[in-house]
């Protein structure tokens, strides 16, 4: 066997090798090393979209709650001032709840205080009558007695 020969044999079968593999093996494995990089690269941005979503969700759920934090003490602020606006009108109202009875148990006093007066005068000039009834024993005219005793009853 000829050496020249069976290198250019060789060289043939090489050539023939190469065209077959670049013809039709070649691009398909191309074709899946690209979609498989385009995978990845797809992979990685969704990663970094989802990052950058996740980082807004986070900023947003920080400002909701700020917000509702903010709101939440708003709220208290309002409750404790209804909650004093509520108790000073209570106080109010018992106050001029408490003026009106020590009134009108004064105005009932001063009422009581006017009958007992007027029932000791009675009482009294009662009394002077009878008194005077007793000493004299005598009337001397009925008439000026009793004008006598009613300015007597006045005076009392």
């Amino acid at each position: 066997m000829n050496l020249n020969a069976t290198l250019f044999a060789q060289l043939v079968v090489f050539f023939i090798l190469a065209w077959f593999t670049m013809k039709f093996v070649w691009p398909p494995m191309m074709q899946a090393l690209d979609e498989r990089a385009k995978k990845i690269a797809d992979g990685l941005a969704a990663a970094e979209r989802g990052k950058a979503a996740l980082a807004d969700a986070s900023a947003r759920a920080e400002q909701e709650l700020a917000k509702s934090r903010t709101e939440t003490q708003q709220r208290l602020g309002e409750a404790e001032k209804r909650a004093t606006q509520i108790i000073e009108e209570a106080k109010q109202q018992a106050e001029a709840e408490r003026k009106r009875i020590l009134a009108q148990a004064q105005a009932e006093a001063e009422q009581e205080a006017q009958r007992a007066r007027e029932q000791l005068r009675s009482q009294v000039a009662d009394l002077v009558v009878k008194g005077a009834e007793q000493i004299l024993r005598k009337e001397i005219n009925a008439q000026a007695h009793a004008d006598l005793l009613g300015q007597l009853k006045a005076q009392l």
